[in-house]
């Protein structure tokens, strides 16, 4: 039974696949020119992270890389605590935020497959706790199939509704082309000049200063500890909607938080047990729930920069609120693990012959609808994309000839008190032979974590999986 992908291993040395010994000698010089490969991508992929990490004064991040479910780079630079200086390995633990996500929308998928949740369901059927919702005075049903794609219109961690839709409005404005910008500018211009307009506005923001702003919501640095999901529920559920459910795209880790109840309810078992029983099934034994009590080893200290940007410690949070949505600690291991395991679960499905190859984790089927962008969504790490079901997904496209191409990969992000991060996976366009046997899975997944806060990092680790790409190819 094939479980994994062949290939060459860059951990700590370098090794070949089981049958490298007895290949012919054409076999034995493209494995060469294949570890040069890696080894050049890793330079390439190294220089990045070390500029991304002196840019931002990050005091540490690990990075990890796998292709074709191998994992062949994994490597920490920097501290993951500074006070101590000890340095980032693999092994480090770091938040990982909002790759919380994808972690339970899994989960989901695997309830939906055992025939215990309905996603089309109105999310009551599972937690009666959970008001009945109005909007416009009237009635509205929320299902965990809106909770998954972030259209259930629950906030998030900005209360003042008419602040979103602002803010949402100068987000439509900025990926309008130049001319048009310049007119609606102009337009608004012209509005704060009238007698009793706002005046407030600063215009253009940069997208670092947004990331920023974001942790200016109190609701990040809550210290209270929640005993269990239903009681997190009590923050946002007699809170009005922001839109009406299923019309327009509203990013929100509440919303996951009614889906960890929803899932809790559906699979009988406490939302934690039932994560922690996927990790092991996964192998993802360094994967947990972000407590301040357990004694977690190689958990990294978490970092901010003051307004004199002076890196210092984060204060103390509790994350019990929202284990779905932002909750858990994890390594890169871990999470390529994880990535690989989605990606075996997708392509199986391509495959002609699949006697020889164990089932995956979820059916091919459940991973392409996670993986299958919903109408009225949008993400903003990349603006070419779509939401899926707790996935970013960018689909392929080019428009002409010898001019941009646009690979399919999906991806999410994540930021949190004292961390940023990014998994992304990057599907092989083809499913290659290896002497005469086709395998899976194929593709690149890249994922890095890092121990300070407001970072983008998923471009450039597209821009890695690219450059792993390239040397899978050779």
């Amino acid at each position: 039974m094939y479980g994994v992908g062949v290939g060459i291993v860059l951990a700590v040395g370098l090794k070949y696949s089981s049958d490298s010994a007895n290949s012919s000698c054409d076999d034995k010089i493209k494995i060469a020119q294949k570890t040069k490969s890696y080894r050049d991508a890793i330079k390439v992929s190294r220089d990045l992270l070390e500029r991304i990490k002196a840019e931002v004064g990050a005091p540490g991040l690990v990075v990890g890389v796998a292709v074709n479910g191998v994992e062949v780079w994994s490597e920490g630079i920097g501290c993951a605590d500074l006070e101590n200086r000890v340095p980032c390995s693999p092994d480090t633990v770091m938040r990982i935020a909002s790759i919380s996500k994808p972690l339970t929308s899994a989960a989901a998928a695997r309830l939906c497959e055992e025939g215990k949740l309905d996603l089309d369901a109105p999310v009551q059927k599972y937690v009666p706790e959970f008001p009945q919702k109005q909007f416009d005075g009237k009635d509205v049903t929320i299902t965990s199939r809106m909770l998954l794609s972030h259209l259930s219109g629950i906030r998030h961690y900005e209360k003042d509704a008419q602040k979103v839709k602002e803010d949402k409005e100068k987000a439509k404005r900025l990926l309008k082309p130049p001319g048009k910008q310049k007119e609606d500018e102009k337009s608004l211009s012209e509005n704060r000049d009238k007698p009793g307009a706002d005046k407030s506005s600063k215009g253009k923001e940069s997208t670092q200063a947004q990331r920023k702003k974001e942790f200016e919501h109190e609701e990040y640095y809550l210290k209270d500890n929640f005993e269990n999901v239903i009681q997190s529920l009590d923050l946002f559920k007699d809170d009005p909607l922001i839109f009406k459910p299923g019309t327009t795209f509203l990013y929100s880790t509440h919303a996951f938080t009614l889906l960890s109840a929803v899932l809790e309810r559906a699979a009988g078992q406490r939302f934690l047990d039932l994560m922690m029983n996927m990790f092991r099934e996964l192998g993802m034994l360094n994967t947990v729930p972000d407590e301040n009590d357990p004694i977690i080893y190689h958990r990294s200290r978490f970092y901010h920069l003051n307004k004199r940007g002076r890196v210092v410690n984060c204060p103390y949070v509790d994350n019990s609120y929202k284990w779905a949505g932002g909750g858990f600690l994890s390594t890169v291991g871990d999470l390529l693990l994880f990535g690989n395991a989605l990606l075996y679960s997708y392509q199986v499905a391509q495959l002609k012959d699949t006697e020889d190859f164990l089932p995956g984790f979820l059916k091919p089927k459940s991973v392409i609808e996670l993986w299958t962008p919903v109408d009225r969504t949008e993400a903003s790490w990349d603006k070419d994309g779509l939401y899926g079901q707790g996935w970013l997904v960018v689909e392929k496209l080019q428009k002409y000839g010898q001019c941009r191409k646009r690979r399919h990969y999906v991806s999410h992000t994540g930021g949190a008190v004292g961390a940023s991060s990014v998994l992304l996976v990057l599907p092989s366009e083809e499913l290659d032979q290896h002497q005469g046997q086709t395998f899976i899975p194929q593709g690149v997944v890249v994922t890095i974590i890092t121990n300070i806060q407001s970072v983008g990092l998923n471009s450039i680790a597209l821009k890695i999986a690219h450059q792993f790409d390239k040397a899978r190819n050779v």
